[in-house]
């Protein structure tokens, strides 16, 4: 029974290699989502950045024996060896269990320090695929980035909630004449110079903000900034904040806060991946836009699990 399971798994993830690889190939892109879920007897989630794979698992009720588990998982390990012709190195896996008692997005998971670079855009990133919940680079975000990247020459921009500082990569290459960078983590501000470093991006009007983004953006000029990118934490109860976060009742105080800090023409991306949001439109100060699905990737169609909205004063 198990292996009639694993060759439909087979089966599957060879044929969406095949059609996402030459998507991924005709758009120039290393970095992609493979599988997400497609399966409901193999809850993975599969991506490639460049030569190396992250498995994730989404730990469900499978009401295997520890046996009959070990033996699931080393099999599903084996067909993706297989069909992406990988190694045992090239293969990170990782576990993801979701929880009611919701931590911030800075937990920590192991030590290895194992950072890689990718590309994307032209452009330098380093990931890593083993020491935190997330690898440092968000690929559902892509087109939302050359969007960015598109509308910077010249701008302002203000990225807060910055995590590892990709947005304000992309928004330097596209000559923005300053770039503000803000987040709570000291890890993630260093990963974002280390970003902006990799690509060249040394310029003092590239700064950095180690902060709790609701403390330190009051302190901001207003009507100073033509482009502010908003993608902050669903939830977070760090010790670090004054306030514990939520992204659903706090959005709104939040967007009209930086809309403040706009010029007249200036636009707010806001996204969010709580997956019950609801956007409380007629209490924001400002014309909102819904971009989800144009910012909506290839590889994410019909799957993707966040909110996108540009907001203009």
């Amino acid at each position: 029974m198990l292996d009639a399971k694993l060759m439909m798994f087979e089966n599957r993830l060879r044929k969406v290699f095949k059609i996402r690889a030459k998507e991924a190939s005709r758009n120039h892109i290393t970095c992609y989502r493979l599988y997400d879920r497609d399966l409901p007897e193999f809850p993975l989630i599969i991506d490639l950045y460049e030569d190396e794979v992250l498995v994730t698992e989404y730990r469900s009720q499978h009401r295997l024996t520890l046996e009959e588990y070990s033996a699931w998982m080393d099999g599903s390990m084996e067909v993706v060896k297989s069909v992406l012709s990988k190694t045992d190195k090239q293969i990170h896996l990782k576990e993801r269990r979701i929880k009611e008692n919701r931590r911030d997005q800075y937990q920590k998971t192991s030590t290895n320090q194992a950072f890689i670079t990718v590309h994307e855009g032209g452009l330098n990133f380093l990931v890593n695929l083993d020491d935190y919940l997330d690898t440092g680079l968000f690929l559902d975000h892509r087109i939302t980035r050359s969007m960015v990247r598109d509308q910077s020459k010249d701008k302002k921009v203000l990225n807060l909630f910055c995590y590892t500082g990709s947005f304000s990569v992309y928004a330097a290459d596209g000559l923005a004449s300053e770039v503000v960078s803000i987040d709570l983590s000291n890890t993630y501000i260093e990963w974002a110079k280390k970003n902006m470093e990799l690509n060249g991006f040394t310029s003092s009007t590239y700064t950095y903000i180690r902060g709790d983004v609701l403390q330190e953006l009051p302190k901001l000029p207003n009507n100073y900034y033509d482009i502010i990118v908003l993608d902050p934490p669903t939830f977070s109860n760090s010790k670090s904040m004054k306030d514990i976060f939520d992204v659903q009742s706090m959005h709104v105080e939040l967007i009209n806060l930086c809309l403040k800090k706009l010029k007249k023409e200036g636009q707010l991306i806001f996204s969010t991946n709580a997956r019950k949001f609801e956007i409380y439109a007629d209490e924001i100060e400002g014309a909102v836009k819904e971009i989800t699905t144009s910012t909506e990737p290839f590889d994410y169609k019909g799957k993707l699990l966040r909110w996108c909205f540009s907001i203009s004063k």
